[in-house]
């Protein structure tokens, strides 16, 4: 097989079950995305009340940071083809996020915050691609979708029990927001603890005859990555330009008249519509036109950036952040389907990684452009910037109609 020297030996060929591992790794991203939120869902509010910072500044912060992670994923996933490993770097990845979480605690400063934010960011970029390919490694024949919509399913539903957490406890503590912030180590480190010892990477069976490994991204390499792949990659990052960082949806509600304490209700509300639906969207998406299924989440993105464009009650802005949701659970993880559906199984990791270097240049830009928007001409202009680049979104799969997949 000389396109895939490497293969991963697993004992589920033909089932119809998703194995424990792929279950596992979803309960991984559950707790770690409860540490994550529980400050996240603060952070930008924390920051400006608390410490000061302009929503430019907060537009930088989010964006730096989330493109940090994308960026740095290039390497984690060309390191995981190169060596053949997966976990290891999962767990990096997974403790350098939890051992994060006191720096924000301990946060006098926007600077401080920074580099929180960007350690944090860097195990995050560590972990993603190798997991994203340890998925795409475990999953049964045709099931890749319901695989990764599950661990989308499971991460999200740690999504917004983190943010029901911070909000209970700020309740609790009259907005406390560094308290929380040190409750929110517990389910980080746990997280590292089930990686640890609930997942087993599947062994790769090398060929007698097979060459030895080379350099992921030699040119010889990279051309085996396909027009279609790039095509996704194009695509996914154009995408990204409409999908600017959430703190802005924080910031929009504050805005609106909501209370500092029910903040985090805003990812608690968007994150159970992306739970509930990225599994059944992750199912559907092995039985449907990609394209089609990826076209109809860029209509619902774009009809959540008219509402919360035209709209500063918290009425108007509940519906956003409940289409905004529904546009997640049909596009994140359908994405990640689609990469792995384009790329060579043994240069996966290397696929996701250059996926989320376009995506995080992308968002280091969206979340600038967010940010300068709103403070010179007011929110309405940010989402109705991301409505635009939603419709150019739209061109491109009508432009590549037929040749993507």
């Amino acid at each position: 097989m000389p396109d895939c020297p490497d293969r991963p030996v697993t004992a589920h060929t033909g089932s119809r079950r998703l194995p424990a591992a792929i279950w596992a790794l979803g309960f991984v991203s559950l707790l770690m995305d409860i540490s994550s939120e529980m400050i996240h869902s603060l952070l930008p509010v924390f920051m400006v009340t608390v410490l000061g910072t302009s929503m430019w500044a907060v537009g930088l912060i989010e964006g730096a940071a989330e493109a940090t992670a994308l960026i740095v994923k290039v390497f984690s996933g060309v390191l995981s083809d190169y060596w053949g490993k997966r976990k290891p770097l999962a767990v990096l990845g997974y403790g350098l996020g939890a051992a994060s979480k006191p720096l924000f605690a301990l946060a006098s400063t926007t600077g401080l915050v920074l580099a929180a934010r960007l350690i944090d960011r860097v195990g995050k970029g560590i972990r993603g691609a190798p997991r994203d390919a340890l998925v795409a490694d475990l999953a049964p024949p045709g099931m890749r979708g319901a695989a990764f919509g599950l661990r989308q399913s499971l991460d999200t539903v740690g999504a917004f029990v983190g943010p029901l957490i911070a909000m209970g406890l700020m309740l609790l503590w009259a907005n406390d927001f560094r308290a929380v912030f040190w409750v929110a180590m517990v389910p980080g480190f746990l997280a590292v603890a089930l990686l640890l010892f609930g997942v087993q990477e599947p062994e790769r069976v090398r060929l007698p005859n097979e060459a030895p490994r080379v350099n992921p991204i030699s040119q010889a390499n990279l051309r085996r990555l396909s027009a279609p792949y790039w095509r996704v990659v194009v695509i996914g990052a154009v995408f990204t330009l409409a999908r600017f960082s959430e703190a802005f949806l924080l910031l929009r509600a504050l805005q609106g008249g909501l209370p500092v304490a029910y903040t985090p209700l805003v990812l608690i509300g968007m994150n159970i519509v992306y739970a509930v639906g990225a599994y059944p969207f992750g199912k559907l998406s092995d039985a449907v036109s990609h394209r089609a299924l990826l076209a109809w989440g860029l209509g619902v993105l774009i009809a959540a950036d008219a509402v919360l464009a035209s709209g500063s009650s918290l009425a108007w802005i509940a519906a956003g952040i409940v289409l905004w949701g529904l546009h997640m659970a049909m596009t994140q993880g359908l994405l990640a389907t689609m990469v792995a559906d384009t790329a060579p199984p043994d240069l996966r990791g290397t696929a996701f990684g250059f996926f989320n270097l376009m995506s995080g240049l992308a968002m280091l830009l969206a979340s600038t452009v967010a940010g300068v928007l709103w403070d010179q001409m007011g929110a309405p202009a940010t989402f109705a910037a991301g409505a635009l680049f939603s419709l150019a979104a739209l061109a491109l799969l009508w432009r590549w109609r037929g040749l993507t997949p």
